[in-house]
């Protein structure tokens, strides 16, 4: 509450926030890790493995998710952020580093390297099945790595071959990304964070080509605001907006099945629903009037989720 209440004084606090770095992290194995996360749930899932045109909300400030998917064939990158930290000297060492681990097709790390990262998987062994080598022979020949560097650098210029990285924050228009051109559209610890979620799901059903694809991992936990992963629910509306003060954005506390109504109301096919369940943390009597209505059976227990779908 008092860093909340600081923010309505000072605004620009929150920027502080955004630029601390966490000791021991790794952001190129982090983003690998993602992506190939996510890539593996999508082929086990019988969903297409091969986009073209790949968008991510919520980046980050080095982009290293979408130079994964760069690196593994697709040809376009879009990044939408709410608040602009990219970091381009970090992107440039980042890139050249998941070359690196491309090559030698290193493991995916795993729990014990990113405790809390989802989803989990059940062998972390490169995917070799959905990365083969002469897909890797093309997408890491020396020619092509130079292209994507050259588009790193010079972001939303189309490089030669139709490479490109569109970076666009604050991205508040769904204009900003042209109508049924994307193939994939994804994110990770995102789309708990986004204050219109029905706005949200409809850009992305518009940017998404018919028979798109969009893979979220979406985390329910109240990230360390309350003693309890679910106690976030448990607080007044009054106590939120004092916490949250003047920061950009924060948890927008909707469950798990808020996500899947909307989902399927804006027009995608859910093919994937993998939850994570936790029953610690308060119980429904601890519930506020307004989230005591809102929660179903298992929005108490679901701490994480990750959903794939299909535009219909």
């Amino acid at each position: 509450m008092i860093k909340g209440a600081a923010t309505n004084i000072f605004p620009w606090l929150h920027r502080l926030e955004l630029r601390r770095d966490v000791p021991g992290y790794d952001s190129t194995r982090y983003c690998y890790s993602v992506w190939l996360r996510h890539l593996v749930t999508l082929h086990r899932s019988g969903l297409p493995t091969r986009p073209e045109v790949v968008a991510e909300l919520g980046p980050g400030k080095t982009l290293g998710v979408g130079f994964c998917a760069l690196l593994s064939g697709a040809r376009k990158y879009y990044a939408l952020d709410v608040v602009k930290d990219y970091r381009a000297q970090e992107s440039e060492r980042v890139f050249r580093r998941l070359v690196g681990l491309f090559k030698n097709r290193e493991v995916i790390p795993n729990e014990a390297e990113f405790p809390d990262l989802q989803p989990k998987l059940s062998s972390y062994e490169f995917p070799q099945s959905v990365l083969p080598d002469d897909r890797l022979r093309d997408t890491l020949g020396e020619r092509r790595l130079e292209t994507i560097a050259h588009a790193i650098g010079s972001p939303g210029i189309h490089q030669q071959d139709g490479t490109e990285i569109g970076y666009f924050a604050p991205w508040y228009d769904a204009r900003v990304i042209q109508n049924e051109t994307v193939d994939l559209l994804c994110s990770q610890f995102v789309l708990e964070h986004v204050d219109d979620l029905e706005k949200t799901y409809r850009a992305m059903h518009g940017w998404l080509k018919p028979g798109g694809v969009m893979s979220h991992f979406i985390d329910f936990k109240s990230h360390g605001m309350t003693k309890d992963w679910n106690g976030h629910w448990a607080c007044s509306d009054r106590a939120w907006d004092l916490m949250r003060g003047k920061r950009p954005y924060m948890l927008n506390r909707e469950p798990h099945s808020v996500h899947l109504d909307l989902i399927e109301r804006c027009g995608f096919k859910i093919i994937c629903d993998a939850t994570v369940k936790d029953l610690s943390g308060v119980r429904r009597e601890s519930l506020t009037k307004r989230y005591e209505s809102r929660l179903d059976a298992d929005d108490l227990f679901t701490r994480g989720a990750l959903i794939q779908a299909v535009k219909t």
